[in-house]
């Protein structure tokens, strides 16, 4: 039988982490972090990482696990996982992926293409189309994609020079388009996937909160500890919350357009995140910031996808 692993997904400021340490106390889940950039030590604020406080003792996995000026994959996050829900539910344990970082859970529950030395990351590689892109513009960089994969480039943003990037690397390196070997229909795991999400101009006005409450909390400091260490040229510093400061550290931009700039980045992420999620894994949606009733049927939910 093919291991249970539940997911709770959704923009930011909808209510996941509340909602993950409820159900994990409920039904003893134990949570592996599915964002890309809790995994970097330092970064707490821009990412909005669980507190101490928060856990409520709740083991939580994936996070402050690498350096600011180190990569992580996708690859390195489903090698991970795949550990991880083994020992939790050896434990018997419910493993609980909470984050929204959406081809990272697809890559883990579907059996995409993604092991093996050939798709490991080249520095080299890597390095020359970045170079490429600062030289010629992301535009470029993406045309060029689009030349020889026009299936991958279409599902990636020109302003996402990261994954532009590994596409290009990936066919670099094995000959195989980006867009075939990713491809993966078959499910590895049973999964429940709670997505929470809320009226759109109420998740804007939330959004935009949360980006005030962050810089109340030192997000800048932290921003500038990340510029300092030289994060403008780390993967880390291609995070949201990060990298609009770098303009301003360079005294390219004032402050109040960067905290505008923050949250416009903000919430356009939150809307390509909703049409990600919507066609491309089976998700069960609630809206508990406007429906605080609808946690029962949340339960409910969980515990008949438990029985069966």
């Amino acid at each position: 039988m093919m291991k249970k692993v539940m997911a709770i997904i959704g923009p930011t400021a909808v209510g996941k982490t509340a909602l993950s340490i409820q159900l994990a106390q409920k039904f003893n889940g134990e949570v592996i972090s599915g964002d890309s950039m809790q995994v970097y030590r330092g970064l707490d604020i821009g990412t909005a990482k669980v507190t101490a406080e928060e856990k409520q003792d709740v083991p939580h996995y994936l996070i402050d696990i690498k350096e600011p000026n180190e990569r992580y994959s996708v690859a390195d996050f489903v090698t991970s996982a795949e550990a991880l829900i083994d020992e939790i539910t050896a434990r018997g344990h419910l493993p609980m992926i909470v984050g929204g970082t959406g081809f990272y859970l697809k890559a883990l529950l579907y059996d995409m293409t993604l092991g093996g030395d050939k798709y490991e990351p080249s520095e080299t590689v890597r390095r020359k189309w970045h170079q490429f892109a600062e030289a010629n513009g992301q535009q470029a960089l993406w045309d060029h994609l689009a030349g020889i994969d026009p299936e991958a480039a279409q599902k990636i943003p020109v302003s996402n020079e990261r994954r532009v990037v590994r596409a290009l690397e990936v066919y670099e390196r094995t000959g195989i388009l980006f867009s075939q070997q990713q491809s993966g229909t078959q499910l590895r795991y049973d999964p429940l996937i709670i997505g929470l999400n809320t009226d759109r101009a109420l998740l804007y006005q939330r959004i935009n909160q949360r980006v005030d409450q962050m810089l109340d909390e030192g997000l800048e400091n932290e921003a500038r500890q990340l510029f300092d260490a030289g994060g403008e040229q780390f993967a880390a510093g291609k995070g949201i919350g990060y990298r609009e400061f770098f303009p301003y550290f360079n005294l390219q931009q004032t402050l109040p357009d960067t905290v505008a700039q923050i949250k416009q980045d903000t919430r356009h992420y939150a809307k390509r995140q909703l049409t990600w999620f919507r066609h491309q894994v089976p998700v069960t949606w609630f809206d508990i910031v406007q429906h605080p009733e609808q946690l029962p049927a949340i339960r409910e939910t969980v515990s008949q996808w438990l029985q069966n």
